[in-house]
């Protein structure tokens, strides 16, 4: 019983009613575009070493991927992140403060992917 007497709405469906062929088309395809993967950093020399190392690991693992690479301070802040370079994998952060060797990153991109 929750507070005051009201009942809790439940909902029967996993999603809320939010599944339609549409987002399921959407989700799939996202699925098999492969992870989205972002840099956060100014663009200075440790970021840009943290992109190679990301796109060797992703050229190892097969990946198709694209990296994007935000450089916008208040886009990086949005993150939480303070420290950078910071390593985005769907849209969850993984790293910051520090660059990744490029086996540090294939490790990070197959757990994401298993």
């Amino acid at each position: 019983m929750s507070l005051f007497g009201k009942k809790n709405e439940e909902t029967t469906s996993c999603c809320a009613g939010n599944c339609n062929a549409e987002s399921m088309a959407k989700a799939e395809h996202a699925k098999t575009e492969g992870a989205s993967v972002k840099i956060l950093g100014s663009g200075c020399a440790k970021c840009n070493q943290l992109e190679a190392a990301t796109k060797e690991a992703l050229e190892q693992l097969g990946m198709d991927t694209t990296i994007d690479h935000i450089t916008d301070f208040s886009q990086i802040a949005a993150y939480g992140v303070m420290t950078t370079p910071a390593l985005v994998v769907d849209e969850k952060v993984v790293s910051y403060g520090k660059v990744l060797k490029t086996e540090e990153v294939v490790k990070i991109l197959q757990k994401v992917r298993s």
